[in-house]
């Protein structure tokens, strides 16, 4: 009979490739996830990872019994929702990532019409331009920016968005005009930090196609909004963000909109959760409810 703790150890670290990490997770010593390992190794007769510098690797023996454990664990996490949480208010913490202008200025809108039904639930929210490793089950919930192409993993469309080209009516005014987007060479841009996200969807100016001069970068999509509505340069930003400024307006209306999309991605074993459908669902229904702010025609 194997030990499920055992099966627990060798999940977490085949995952994330490190004791230290592994050890986090579990919040056990790294010489008890060890001792773990070995045993499961000899009740196995075989050897479950390779050891180097880098960490621990699956061997070929280890890859197959990581598809037989996530199995098992799946059934465990389908045991225990189906019956322990009979009759109770559902329960639990779900972890989900998503781009910043979707955390902060739209699903953290609607928190508390979330909270009315699901008081029990906490939310752990992380909101910035790094994607994430679902296949870990370092987080619950991802929305991406497109369709994963590999992976255990359920997905689907949120929504589509706009993007405009959009400057404060200080820079306007304090500016040469803007009348077609071969003007733009002469205007200061604010952007992203290249290096510094996982996304290439977020990369917007390369849509542009213009020699442009970026004179400010940050990760963070707030300090950008702030840059542009202080009148610092121009940039493109979310419609359903930039639209509530009214100290910002649209360039090039007839000229420059841009097109992304949010998907919603969850690990296939996690989707049975009731607390991670409960999330999921009220997104994606509050995003269905708010189609048009995302849009702009």
């Amino acid at each position: 009979m194997f030990n499920w703790n055992h099966l627990e150890s060798f999940l977490v670290l085949s995952r994330n490739g490190k004791l230290t990490i592994a050890s986090k997770k579990l919040n056990i010593e790294p010489t008890t996830i060890s001792r773990r390992i070995l045993k499961l190794e000899q009740d196995l007769q075989t050897k479950l990872f390779v050891r180097n510098n880098n960490g621990y690797i699956l061997t070929d023996s280890g890859h197959k019994l990581m598809s037989i454990a996530e199995r098992i664990e799946s059934e465990t996490i389908s045991i225990s929702e189906n019956f322990s949480s009979q009759n109770l208010n559902i329960s639990g913490i779900v972890r989900i990532a998503m781009p910043e202008g979707l955390g902060l200025n739209f699903f953290s809108q609607y928190l508390n019409e979330f909270y009315k039904s699901h008081p029990e639930i906490c939310i752990e929210l992380i909101a910035d331009t790094r994607s994430r490793n679902l296949l870990t089950k370092e987080i619950d919930v991802s929305i991406n920016l497109s369709r994963p192409k590999t992976g255990k993993l359920v997905a689907w469309k949120l929504t589509d968005y706009h993007l405009r080209l959009y400057a404060s009516l200080e820079y306007i005014n304090a500016s040469k005009p803007i009348n077609s987007s071969k003007d733009l060479v002469e205007h200061k841009f604010i952007s992203y930090i290249d290096d510094l996200i996982d996304y290439p969807e977020l990369k917007y100016l390369n849509d542009l196609e213009n020699n442009i001069k970026i004179i400010f970068k940050s990760n963070s999509l707030k300090a950008q909004l702030n840059a542009v509505n202080k009148g610092i340069g121009i940039s493109l930003l979310h419609c359903f963000i930039a639209r509530k400024k009214e100290n910002l307006k649209i360039l090039l209306k007839d000229e420059i909109k841009i097109k992304r999309e949010y998907w919603v991605v969850v690990h296939e074993d996690l989707i049975k959760l009731k607390r991670v459908r409960a999330v999921v669902d009220f997104l994606t229904d509050r995003v269905e409810k708010s189609k048009n702010e995302f849009l702009d025609y």
